[in-house]
Protein backbone atom coordinates (compact mmCIF):
# COMPACT_ATOMS: atom_id res chain seq x y z
CA UNK A 1 0.00 0.00 0.00
CA UNK A 2 1.50 3.31 -1.21
CA UNK A 3 0.66 5.82 2.14
CA UNK A 4 2.03 8.31 0.56
CA UNK A 5 -0.58 9.07 -2.28
CA UNK A 6 -3.55 11.09 -1.93
CA UNK A 7 -6.42 9.33 -0.26
CA UNK A 8 -9.54 8.31 -2.32
CA UNK A 9 -12.93 9.03 -1.74
CA UNK A 10 -12.98 5.13 0.30
CA UNK A 11 -10.34 6.22 2.10
CA UNK A 12 -10.43 6.35 5.98
CA UNK A 13 -10.88 9.97 6.84
CA UNK A 14 -7.44 10.20 9.68
CA UNK A 15 -5.57 6.93 9.03
CA UNK A 16 -4.97 3.94 7.08
CA UNK A 17 -3.72 0.22 8.41
CA UNK A 18 -0.48 -0.75 6.92
CA UNK A 19 -0.69 -4.69 6.31
CA UNK A 20 1.93 -4.86 9.74
CA UNK A 21 -1.25 -3.41 11.38
CA UNK A 22 0.50 0.02 12.38
CA UNK A 23 -2.07 3.09 12.20
CA UNK A 24 -0.28 5.43 9.81
CA UNK A 25 -1.01 8.88 9.26
CA UNK A 26 -2.75 10.15 6.05
CA UNK A 27 -2.65 13.05 3.94
CA UNK A 28 -5.53 15.29 4.85
CA UNK A 29 -6.91 18.61 2.62
CA UNK A 30 -7.26 21.90 4.11
CA UNK A 31 -10.08 22.66 6.32
CA UNK A 32 -12.73 25.40 6.87
CA UNK A 33 -13.85 25.25 9.98
CA UNK A 34 -16.20 27.93 9.95
CA UNK A 35 -18.19 25.65 7.42
CA UNK A 36 -16.98 22.30 8.47
CA UNK A 37 -16.23 21.51 5.14
CA UNK A 38 -12.69 20.18 3.28
CA UNK A 39 -11.49 22.06 -0.17
CA UNK A 40 -12.14 18.58 -1.25
CA UNK A 41 -15.92 18.64 -0.48
CA UNK A 42 -15.98 15.70 1.77
CA UNK A 43 -16.62 17.16 5.62
CA UNK A 44 -14.02 18.24 8.24
CA UNK A 45 -12.64 15.04 10.43
CA UNK A 46 -13.68 15.04 14.01
CA UNK A 47 -11.03 16.24 16.44
CA UNK A 48 -11.61 12.83 18.75
CA UNK A 49 -8.65 11.27 16.97
CA UNK A 50 -6.61 14.38 18.47
CA UNK A 51 -8.03 14.24 21.68
CA UNK A 52 -7.78 10.74 21.93
CA UNK A 53 -3.87 11.03 21.54
CA UNK A 54 -3.52 13.69 23.52
CA UNK A 55 -4.98 11.54 26.40
CA UNK A 56 -2.39 8.78 25.48
CA UNK A 57 0.28 11.00 25.34
CA UNK A 58 -0.85 12.40 28.97
CA UNK A 59 -1.25 9.47 30.29
CA UNK A 60 2.61 7.77 29.12
CA UNK A 61 3.69 10.69 30.30
CA UNK A 62 1.96 10.12 33.78
CA UNK A 63 3.43 6.72 33.86
CA UNK A 64 7.00 8.06 33.13
CA UNK A 65 6.56 10.20 35.93
CA UNK A 66 5.35 7.64 38.37
CA UNK A 67 7.59 4.94 37.17
CA UNK A 68 10.64 7.71 37.64
CA UNK A 69 14.13 6.84 38.08
CA UNK A 70 16.53 6.54 41.16
CA UNK A 71 19.29 8.97 41.10
CA UNK A 72 22.26 8.38 43.35
CA UNK A 73 24.69 5.38 44.02
CA UNK A 74 23.43 1.95 43.56
CA UNK A 75 24.91 -0.25 46.45
CA UNK A 76 26.94 -3.10 45.29
CA UNK A 77 28.67 -5.11 48.31
CA UNK A 78 32.66 -5.08 48.49
CA UNK A 79 34.29 -7.84 47.31
CA UNK A 80 35.97 -10.27 49.69
CA UNK A 81 39.81 -10.01 50.37
CA UNK A 82 41.92 -11.75 48.01
CA UNK A 83 43.42 -14.65 50.59
CA UNK A 84 43.15 -18.05 50.91
CA UNK A 85 44.45 -18.94 54.10
CA UNK A 86 44.02 -17.03 57.67
CA UNK A 87 47.61 -16.68 58.48
CA UNK A 88 51.18 -15.67 56.40
CA UNK A 89 52.22 -19.15 57.13
CA UNK A 90 49.02 -21.34 56.73
CA UNK A 91 47.67 -23.40 58.55
CA UNK A 92 48.72 -26.96 59.02
CA UNK A 93 45.29 -29.34 58.65
CA UNK A 94 46.30 -31.77 61.44
CA UNK A 95 46.87 -30.74 64.73
CA UNK A 96 48.59 -33.91 66.33
CA UNK A 97 49.87 -33.39 70.37
CA UNK A 98 51.11 -37.06 70.16
CA UNK A 99 49.42 -40.43 70.47
CA UNK A 100 48.42 -40.02 74.33
CA UNK A 101 46.00 -37.22 73.23
CA UNK A 102 43.01 -37.24 70.57
CA UNK A 103 44.27 -35.22 67.32
CA UNK A 104 42.29 -32.12 65.76
CA UNK A 105 42.04 -31.87 61.97
CA UNK A 106 41.05 -28.97 59.84
CA UNK A 107 38.02 -29.37 57.12
CA UNK A 108 38.94 -26.26 55.29
CA UNK A 109 35.63 -25.04 52.93
CA UNK A 110 32.93 -27.12 55.18
CA UNK A 111 30.26 -25.25 56.74
CA UNK A 112 29.86 -25.02 60.24
CA UNK A 113 26.83 -27.07 61.65
CA UNK A 114 24.10 -24.57 63.46
CA UNK A 115 24.46 -26.44 66.85
CA UNK A 116 28.04 -26.43 66.69
CA UNK A 117 28.19 -26.50 70.31
CA UNK A 118 27.15 -30.13 70.29
CA UNK A 119 30.37 -31.06 68.39
CA UNK A 120 31.66 -31.58 72.51
CA UNK A 121 28.79 -34.64 72.92
CA UNK A 122 27.64 -32.78 76.53
CA UNK A 123 23.54 -33.16 76.79
CA UNK A 124 23.82 -30.65 79.45
CA UNK A 125 25.79 -28.05 77.56
CA UNK A 126 23.08 -28.44 74.79
CA UNK A 127 20.39 -27.91 77.68
CA UNK A 128 22.35 -24.46 79.02
CA UNK A 129 22.94 -23.56 75.70
CA UNK A 130 19.04 -23.69 74.27
CA UNK A 131 18.06 -22.17 77.61
CA UNK A 132 20.17 -19.12 76.98
CA UNK A 133 18.73 -18.80 73.27
CA UNK A 134 15.42 -18.84 74.85
CA UNK A 135 15.66 -16.25 77.72
CA UNK A 136 18.29 -14.13 77.06
CA UNK A 137 17.10 -11.03 77.87
CA UNK A 138 19.77 -9.59 75.07
CA UNK A 139 18.53 -11.55 72.38
CA UNK A 140 14.28 -10.53 72.96
CA UNK A 141 15.84 -6.85 72.76
CA UNK A 142 17.27 -7.58 69.36
CA UNK A 143 14.36 -9.32 68.24
CA UNK A 144 12.21 -6.26 69.42
CA UNK A 145 14.52 -3.77 67.49
CA UNK A 146 14.18 -6.06 64.64
CA UNK A 147 10.59 -6.15 64.24
CA UNK A 148 10.65 -2.15 65.01
CA UNK A 149 13.02 -1.81 61.74
CA UNK A 150 10.65 -3.99 59.32
CA UNK A 151 7.84 -1.90 60.81
CA UNK A 152 9.95 1.51 59.49
CA UNK A 153 10.17 -0.18 56.54
CA UNK A 154 6.52 -1.13 55.78
CA UNK A 155 6.06 2.75 57.03
CA UNK A 156 8.46 4.15 54.59
CA UNK A 157 6.67 1.51 51.38
CA UNK A 158 3.48 3.88 52.54
CA UNK A 159 4.58 6.23 50.38
CA UNK A 160 4.44 4.43 47.12
CA UNK A 161 0.87 4.43 47.35
CA UNK A 162 -1.86 7.49 47.41
CA UNK A 163 -2.77 9.15 50.16
CA UNK A 164 -6.41 9.11 50.95
CA UNK A 165 -8.39 10.86 53.46
CA UNK A 166 -12.15 12.01 54.36
CA UNK A 167 -13.17 15.30 56.17
CA UNK A 168 -16.07 16.91 57.53
CA UNK A 169 -16.46 20.54 58.38
CA UNK A 170 -19.16 22.93 59.88
CA UNK A 171 -18.68 26.53 59.17
CA UNK A 172 -20.79 29.94 59.42
CA UNK A 173 -19.36 32.70 57.60
CA UNK A 174 -18.69 36.85 56.95
CA UNK A 175 -16.78 38.68 55.03
CA UNK A 176 -16.54 40.87 51.61
CA UNK A 177 -18.21 39.15 48.47
CA UNK A 178 -15.17 39.48 46.75
CA UNK A 179 -12.98 36.92 48.58
CA UNK A 180 -16.00 34.11 47.51
CA UNK A 181 -15.91 35.34 43.74
CA UNK A 182 -19.01 37.56 43.90
CA UNK A 183 -19.71 40.67 42.27
CA UNK A 184 -18.89 43.93 45.37
CA UNK A 185 -22.13 45.33 44.41
CA UNK A 186 -23.99 42.31 45.65
CA UNK A 187 -24.60 41.95 49.24
CA UNK A 188 -23.31 38.55 51.11
CA UNK A 189 -24.87 38.12 54.65
CA UNK A 190 -23.94 35.59 57.40
CA UNK A 191 -24.56 32.15 56.36
CA UNK A 192 -23.38 28.76 57.52
CA UNK A 193 -21.62 26.49 55.06
CA UNK A 194 -21.38 22.53 55.63
CA UNK A 195 -18.88 20.04 53.73
CA UNK A 196 -17.88 16.76 53.26
CA UNK A 197 -15.84 14.83 51.06
CA UNK A 198 -12.22 13.06 50.68
CA UNK A 199 -8.88 14.39 49.98
CA UNK A 200 -6.54 12.03 47.57
CA UNK A 201 -3.07 12.87 46.82
CA UNK A 202 0.23 11.17 45.37
CA UNK A 203 3.80 11.97 45.03
CA UNK A 204 5.28 10.42 41.98
CA UNK A 205 8.94 9.17 43.03
CA UNK A 206 10.14 10.95 39.61
CA UNK A 207 13.72 10.65 40.99
CA UNK A 208 13.38 8.52 43.95
CA UNK A 209 13.36 9.99 46.48
CA UNK A 210 11.02 7.14 48.11
CA UNK A 211 12.72 4.66 46.63
CA UNK A 212 16.11 5.18 48.50
CA UNK A 213 14.34 6.08 51.76
CA UNK A 214 12.70 3.18 51.38
CA UNK A 215 15.79 1.25 50.62
CA UNK A 216 17.85 3.18 53.54
CA UNK A 217 15.05 1.91 55.86
CA UNK A 218 15.49 -1.39 54.39
CA UNK A 219 19.05 -1.61 54.64
CA UNK A 220 18.70 -0.65 58.29
CA UNK A 221 16.13 -3.36 58.69
CA UNK A 222 18.77 -6.02 57.35
CA UNK A 223 21.08 -4.78 59.93
CA UNK A 224 19.47 -5.57 62.49
CA UNK A 225 18.82 -9.19 61.09
CA UNK A 226 22.69 -9.76 61.49
CA UNK A 227 22.54 -7.92 64.64
CA UNK A 228 19.81 -10.29 66.34
CA UNK A 229 22.24 -13.65 64.49
CA UNK A 230 25.77 -11.81 66.40
CA UNK A 231 23.74 -11.20 69.28
CA UNK A 232 22.43 -15.10 69.59
CA UNK A 233 26.27 -16.08 68.48
CA UNK A 234 27.61 -13.63 71.43
CA UNK A 235 24.86 -15.50 73.67
CA UNK A 236 26.01 -19.34 72.69
CA UNK A 237 29.61 -18.56 72.66
CA UNK A 238 29.61 -16.70 75.79
CA UNK A 239 27.18 -20.06 77.03
CA UNK A 240 29.50 -22.32 75.72
CA UNK A 241 32.51 -20.62 77.13
CA UNK A 242 31.71 -19.79 80.70
CA UNK A 243 30.25 -23.88 81.11
CA UNK A 244 33.86 -25.20 79.75
CA UNK A 245 35.49 -22.29 82.32
CA UNK A 246 33.28 -23.48 85.09
CA UNK A 247 34.33 -27.55 84.25
CA UNK A 248 38.03 -26.79 83.96
CA UNK A 249 38.07 -25.13 87.08
CA UNK A 250 36.19 -27.70 89.04
CA UNK A 251 38.73 -29.89 87.40
CA UNK A 252 41.66 -27.58 88.69
CA UNK A 253 39.72 -27.21 91.91
CA UNK A 254 39.87 -31.16 92.55
CA UNK A 255 43.51 -31.69 91.06
CA UNK A 256 44.32 -28.37 94.04
CA UNK A 257 42.70 -30.01 96.74
CA UNK A 258 44.34 -33.44 95.96
CA UNK A 259 47.62 -31.45 96.15
CA UNK A 260 46.99 -29.71 99.24
CA UNK A 261 46.08 -32.84 100.90
CA UNK A 262 49.74 -34.53 99.87
CA UNK A 263 51.64 -31.23 101.19
CA UNK A 264 49.52 -31.84 104.63
CA UNK A 265 50.48 -35.44 104.65
CA UNK A 266 54.00 -34.73 104.00
CA UNK A 267 53.95 -32.12 106.50
CA UNK A 268 52.52 -34.16 109.46
CA UNK A 269 55.32 -36.74 108.35
CA UNK A 270 57.89 -34.46 108.76
CA UNK A 271 57.05 -32.91 111.91
CA UNK A 272 56.99 -36.49 113.32
CA UNK A 273 60.77 -36.73 111.94
CA UNK A 274 61.66 -33.73 113.42
CA UNK A 275 60.20 -34.26 117.04
CA UNK A 276 62.22 -37.39 117.21
CA UNK A 277 65.39 -35.56 115.89
CA UNK A 278 65.92 -37.22 112.03
CA UNK A 279 65.52 -33.85 110.14
CA UNK A 280 66.87 -30.31 110.93
CA UNK A 281 64.09 -27.47 111.58
CA UNK A 282 64.38 -26.37 108.33
CA UNK A 283 62.00 -29.28 106.79
CA UNK A 284 58.85 -28.52 108.65
CA UNK A 285 59.35 -25.11 107.69
CA UNK A 286 60.04 -25.98 104.00
CA UNK A 287 56.46 -28.00 104.29
CA UNK A 288 54.74 -25.72 105.76
CA UNK A 289 55.73 -23.08 103.47
CA UNK A 290 54.79 -25.49 100.20
CA UNK A 291 51.64 -25.95 102.14
CA UNK A 292 50.75 -22.58 102.96
CA UNK A 293 52.15 -22.04 98.44
CA UNK A 294 48.94 -24.68 97.59
CA UNK A 295 46.20 -23.76 99.71
CA UNK A 296 46.56 -20.08 97.87
CA UNK A 297 46.06 -21.79 95.00
CA UNK A 298 42.11 -22.42 95.61
CA UNK A 299 40.53 -19.17 96.72
CA UNK A 300 41.54 -17.57 93.34
CA UNK A 301 40.02 -20.99 91.83
CA UNK A 302 37.14 -20.47 93.42
CA UNK A 303 36.34 -17.22 93.02
CA UNK A 304 36.47 -17.49 89.05
CA UNK A 305 34.58 -20.69 89.27
CA UNK A 306 31.80 -18.55 91.03
CA UNK A 307 31.96 -15.26 88.78
CA UNK A 308 31.83 -18.58 85.66
CA UNK A 309 28.53 -19.85 87.20
CA UNK A 310 26.93 -16.65 87.93
CA UNK A 311 27.65 -15.17 84.70
CA UNK A 312 25.97 -18.70 83.10
CA UNK A 313 23.10 -18.15 85.23
CA UNK A 314 22.74 -14.37 83.53
CA UNK A 315 23.20 -15.63 80.18
CA UNK A 316 20.18 -17.84 80.85
CA UNK A 317 18.07 -15.41 82.39
CA UNK A 318 18.08 -16.50 86.12
CA UNK A 319 19.49 -14.68 88.94
CA UNK A 320 22.39 -16.20 90.38
CA UNK A 321 20.86 -16.79 93.94
CA UNK A 322 17.78 -18.46 91.81
CA UNK A 323 19.82 -20.85 89.33
CA UNK A 324 21.37 -24.12 90.51
CA UNK A 325 24.28 -24.46 87.53
CA UNK A 326 25.02 -28.74 86.51
CA UNK A 327 28.12 -29.22 87.93
CA UNK A 328 30.10 -30.50 84.91
CA UNK A 329 33.66 -31.51 84.61
CA UNK A 330 36.20 -31.91 82.00
CA UNK A 331 34.99 -35.45 81.22
CA UNK A 332 31.86 -34.10 80.76
CA UNK A 333 33.08 -32.93 77.16
CA UNK A 334 34.71 -34.84 74.31
CA UNK A 335 37.02 -32.75 72.38
CA UNK A 336 36.00 -31.68 68.85
CA UNK A 337 38.53 -33.86 66.71
CA UNK A 338 36.95 -32.28 63.44
CA UNK A 339 37.11 -28.49 62.52
CA UNK A 340 35.55 -26.94 60.00
CA UNK A 341 36.96 -24.32 58.73
CA UNK A 342 35.37 -21.80 56.10
CA UNK A 343 37.24 -20.27 53.61
CA UNK A 344 38.36 -16.66 53.79
CA UNK A 345 35.97 -15.52 50.92
CA UNK A 346 32.87 -16.89 52.92
CA UNK A 347 33.86 -15.75 56.16
CA UNK A 348 32.90 -12.51 54.85
CA UNK A 349 29.77 -13.41 53.76
CA UNK A 350 28.80 -15.56 56.86
CA UNK A 351 30.30 -13.91 59.89
CA UNK A 352 26.74 -12.02 61.77
CA UNK A 353 29.06 -8.55 62.16
CA UNK A 354 30.62 -8.73 59.22
CA UNK A 355 26.97 -8.80 57.55
CA UNK A 356 26.00 -6.18 59.88
CA UNK A 357 28.84 -3.44 58.72
CA UNK A 358 28.02 -4.44 54.99
CA UNK A 359 24.12 -3.41 55.89
CA UNK A 360 25.26 -0.49 57.54
CA UNK A 361 27.24 0.58 54.46
CA UNK A 362 24.32 0.12 52.00
CA UNK A 363 22.19 2.00 54.64
CA UNK A 364 25.02 4.84 54.26
CA UNK A 365 24.80 3.96 50.24
CA UNK A 366 21.27 4.86 50.16
CA UNK A 367 21.44 8.15 52.05
CA UNK A 368 23.93 9.51 49.47
CA UNK A 369 20.61 8.86 47.00
CA UNK A 370 18.07 10.55 49.34
CA UNK A 371 20.61 13.52 49.54
CA UNK A 372 21.07 13.92 46.19
CA UNK A 373 16.40 13.12 45.07
CA UNK A 374 16.00 16.03 47.55
CA UNK A 375 18.14 18.11 44.91
CA UNK A 376 15.69 17.23 42.36
CA UNK A 377 11.93 18.33 42.04
CA UNK A 378 9.25 17.21 43.99
CA UNK A 379 5.58 16.53 42.12
CA UNK A 380 2.51 16.06 43.75
CA UNK A 381 -0.68 15.24 42.33
CA UNK A 382 -3.68 15.83 44.20
CA UNK A 383 -7.82 15.45 44.27
CA UNK A 384 -10.91 16.04 46.21
CA UNK A 385 -14.49 15.06 45.71
CA UNK A 386 -17.11 15.78 47.82
CA UNK A 387 -20.34 18.15 48.46
CA UNK A 388 -21.02 21.31 49.96
CA UNK A 389 -24.06 23.23 51.33
CA UNK A 390 -25.38 25.70 53.27
CA UNK A 391 -27.42 23.74 54.93
CA UNK A 392 -27.13 19.87 56.31
CA UNK A 393 -29.92 18.46 55.51
CA UNK A 394 -28.91 19.34 51.56
CA UNK A 395 -25.69 18.01 51.53
CA UNK A 396 -27.00 14.66 49.75
CA UNK A 397 -27.99 16.74 46.51
CA UNK A 398 -26.22 16.40 43.55
CA UNK A 399 -25.82 19.80 42.36
CA UNK A 400 -24.25 20.61 45.97
CA UNK A 401 -21.41 17.77 44.68
CA UNK A 402 -18.03 19.56 44.24
CA UNK A 403 -14.64 18.65 43.19
CA UNK A 404 -11.05 19.19 41.79
CA UNK A 405 -7.78 17.61 40.20
CA UNK A 406 -4.76 19.77 40.87
CA UNK A 407 -1.44 18.98 40.26
CA UNK A 408 2.23 20.63 41.43
CA UNK A 409 5.90 21.08 41.45
CA UNK A 410 8.25 22.20 43.90
CA UNK A 411 11.70 22.79 42.94
CA UNK A 412 14.74 23.97 45.15
CA UNK A 413 16.14 26.82 43.46
CA UNK A 414 18.65 28.52 46.34
CA UNK A 415 18.77 26.77 50.04
CA UNK A 416 22.04 29.02 50.94
CA UNK A 417 23.99 25.45 49.60
CA UNK A 418 22.58 23.07 52.70
CA UNK A 419 21.28 20.95 49.87
CA UNK A 420 24.88 20.62 48.41
CA UNK A 421 26.11 20.25 52.15
CA UNK A 422 23.85 17.80 53.38
CA UNK A 423 25.05 15.34 50.52
CA UNK A 424 28.62 16.00 51.29
CA UNK A 425 28.18 15.11 54.84
CA UNK A 426 26.15 11.77 53.79
CA UNK A 427 29.42 11.04 50.88
CA UNK A 428 31.25 11.87 53.85
CA UNK A 429 29.79 9.20 56.24
CA UNK A 430 29.61 6.67 53.62
CA UNK A 431 33.46 7.47 53.52
CA UNK A 432 33.53 6.45 57.41
CA UNK A 433 31.69 3.34 57.28
CA UNK A 434 33.61 1.90 54.22
CA UNK A 435 36.36 2.25 56.82
CA UNK A 436 34.65 0.78 59.99
CA UNK A 437 33.57 -2.14 57.47
CA UNK A 438 37.24 -2.61 56.29
CA UNK A 439 37.77 -2.22 60.28
CA UNK A 440 35.17 -5.22 60.83
CA UNK A 441 36.91 -7.02 58.45
CA UNK A 442 40.29 -6.70 59.88
CA UNK A 443 39.68 -7.47 63.24
CA UNK A 444 37.98 -10.50 62.58
CA UNK A 445 40.48 -12.11 59.72
CA UNK A 446 42.88 -10.87 62.86
CA UNK A 447 40.30 -13.45 65.82
CA UNK A 448 40.61 -16.42 63.23
CA UNK A 449 43.89 -16.36 62.81
CA UNK A 450 44.55 -16.01 66.43
CA UNK A 451 42.42 -19.16 67.36
CA UNK A 452 44.10 -21.11 65.02
CA UNK A 453 47.62 -20.53 66.17
CA UNK A 454 46.15 -21.08 69.52
CA UNK A 455 44.63 -24.22 68.74
CA UNK A 456 48.60 -24.93 67.18
CA UNK A 457 50.09 -24.03 70.37
CA UNK A 458 47.35 -25.71 72.34
CA UNK A 459 48.33 -29.12 70.87
CA UNK A 460 52.15 -28.88 71.84
CA UNK A 461 51.57 -27.43 75.48
CA UNK A 462 48.48 -29.98 76.05
CA UNK A 463 51.78 -32.54 74.40
CA UNK A 464 53.81 -31.60 77.30
CA UNK A 465 51.31 -31.40 79.94
CA UNK A 466 50.73 -34.87 79.15
CA UNK A 467 53.86 -36.17 78.55
CA UNK A 468 54.89 -34.34 82.13
CA UNK A 469 51.83 -36.13 83.85
CA UNK A 470 52.62 -39.60 82.45
CA UNK A 471 56.16 -39.31 84.35
CA UNK A 472 54.88 -38.49 87.73
CA UNK A 473 52.70 -41.38 87.31
CA UNK A 474 55.04 -43.93 86.88
CA UNK A 475 57.58 -42.08 89.09
CA UNK A 476 54.82 -42.46 91.69
CA UNK A 477 53.80 -45.71 91.09
CA UNK A 478 57.43 -47.39 90.96
CA UNK A 479 57.25 -45.16 94.50
CA UNK A 480 54.55 -46.99 95.46
CA UNK A 481 56.32 -50.44 95.03
CA UNK A 482 59.83 -49.50 96.35
CA UNK A 483 58.05 -48.22 99.65
CA UNK A 484 56.01 -51.68 100.11
CA UNK A 485 59.49 -53.16 99.24
CA UNK A 486 60.85 -51.08 102.35
CA UNK A 487 63.21 -49.43 99.75
CA UNK A 488 62.21 -46.03 99.72
CA UNK A 489 60.84 -43.79 102.47
CA UNK A 490 57.28 -42.21 103.40
CA UNK A 491 58.75 -38.83 102.59
CA UNK A 492 59.89 -39.58 99.24
CA UNK A 493 56.59 -41.51 97.96
CA UNK A 494 54.84 -38.44 99.37
CA UNK A 495 56.84 -35.83 96.80
CA UNK A 496 55.73 -38.46 94.10
CA UNK A 497 52.05 -37.83 94.68
CA UNK A 498 53.02 -33.98 95.26
CA UNK A 499 54.45 -33.90 91.82
CA UNK A 500 51.97 -36.02 90.34
CA UNK A 501 49.07 -33.68 91.34
CA UNK A 502 51.26 -30.47 90.21
CA UNK A 503 51.16 -32.25 86.41
CA UNK A 504 47.81 -33.37 86.79
CA UNK A 505 47.15 -29.68 87.75
CA UNK A 506 48.99 -28.26 84.56
CA UNK A 507 47.71 -30.50 82.30
CA UNK A 508 43.75 -29.90 83.66
CA UNK A 509 44.55 -26.43 82.66
CA UNK A 510 46.28 -26.98 79.34
CA UNK A 511 43.11 -28.97 78.47
CA UNK A 512 40.52 -26.72 79.25
CA UNK A 513 42.44 -24.04 77.20
CA UNK A 514 42.23 -26.41 74.32
CA UNK A 515 38.51 -26.68 74.81
CA UNK A 516 38.00 -23.02 75.01
CA UNK A 517 39.79 -21.76 72.10
CA UNK A 518 38.00 -24.72 69.69
CA UNK A 519 34.43 -23.08 70.86
CA UNK A 520 35.79 -19.94 70.33
CA UNK A 521 37.13 -20.88 66.58
CA UNK A 522 33.47 -21.66 65.90
CA UNK A 523 32.65 -18.20 67.46
CA UNK A 524 35.33 -16.59 65.24
CA UNK A 525 34.26 -17.86 62.20
CA UNK A 526 30.75 -16.76 62.74
CA UNK A 527 29.08 -19.76 64.02
CA UNK A 528 26.69 -22.00 62.13
CA UNK A 529 22.67 -21.33 60.05
CA UNK A 530 22.01 -18.39 62.06
CA UNK A 531 20.68 -15.96 59.26
CA UNK A 532 18.79 -18.03 56.57
CA UNK A 533 17.36 -15.78 53.74
CA UNK A 534 13.95 -16.26 53.44
CA UNK A 535 10.82 -14.21 52.32
CA UNK A 536 10.58 -11.07 54.39
CA UNK A 537 8.52 -8.67 52.89
CA UNK A 538 9.57 -5.97 55.17
CA UNK A 539 13.22 -6.43 54.66
CA UNK A 540 12.49 -6.36 50.97
CA UNK A 541 14.71 -3.65 48.66
CA UNK A 542 12.99 -1.69 45.45
CA UNK A 543 14.57 -3.68 42.54
CA UNK A 544 16.20 -0.99 40.66
CA UNK A 545 16.90 1.08 43.75
CA UNK A 546 20.24 -1.20 44.75
CA UNK A 547 22.50 -3.07 42.60
CA UNK A 548 22.03 -6.03 44.90
CA UNK A 549 18.31 -6.59 43.71
CA UNK A 550 15.26 -7.24 45.41
CA UNK A 551 16.87 -9.53 48.13
CA UNK A 552 15.19 -9.89 51.85
CA UNK A 553 16.52 -11.47 55.16
CA UNK A 554 14.79 -13.00 58.02
CA UNK A 555 16.31 -14.26 61.13
CA UNK A 556 14.88 -17.85 62.18
CA UNK A 557 18.02 -18.97 64.32
CA UNK A 558 18.15 -20.20 68.71
CA UNK A 559 16.64 -23.59 69.29
CA UNK A 560 13.82 -23.14 66.41
CA UNK A 561 16.52 -23.42 63.66
CA UNK A 562 16.19 -26.29 61.78
CA UNK A 563 19.67 -28.35 60.55
CA UNK A 564 21.11 -31.29 59.33
CA UNK A 565 23.04 -31.48 62.09
CA UNK A 566 20.87 -30.88 64.81
CA UNK A 567 18.12 -34.08 63.79
CA UNK A 568 21.18 -36.65 63.63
Amino acid sequence: MDVNRSPGPDAPTRFLTHPLRIRVPQYCPPCDRRSGIMTDGRACPSPTGDRHRGRAVALGVLVALIGGCAVGPSFVRPAPPNVTTYTAEGTAPNLVPGASEPSQRLLTGQAIPAAWWRLFRSPALDTVVRQALSASPTISAAKARLAQAQQLVAQARGAYYPQIDAGASAERLKGPPIALGIRPNHNLPTFNLYSVGTIASFDPDVFGLTARQVEKRAAQAETRVYQLAAAQLAVSGNAVTAAITAASLRSQIHAAEALVAADRNTLALVREKFAVGKVARTHPLAAEFQLSNDRALLPPLRQRLAAAEDALATLVGELPAQWTPPALTLADFTLPTKLPVSLPSALVRHRPDILAAQARLHASSAAVGVADARMYPDFRLSASFGTAALAATSLGEGANLVWTLASGLTAPIFHGGSLRAQKRAAVAQFHATLAIYRQTVLVSFQQVADVLRALGHDAELVNAARHALDASRSTLSLQRLRYRAGKTSRLRLLAAERRYQEARLRYIQAKGNRYLDSAQLFVALGGGGWVNPTRCTECSVPSGATGNGNRSYSATPGPEYRHESMNR
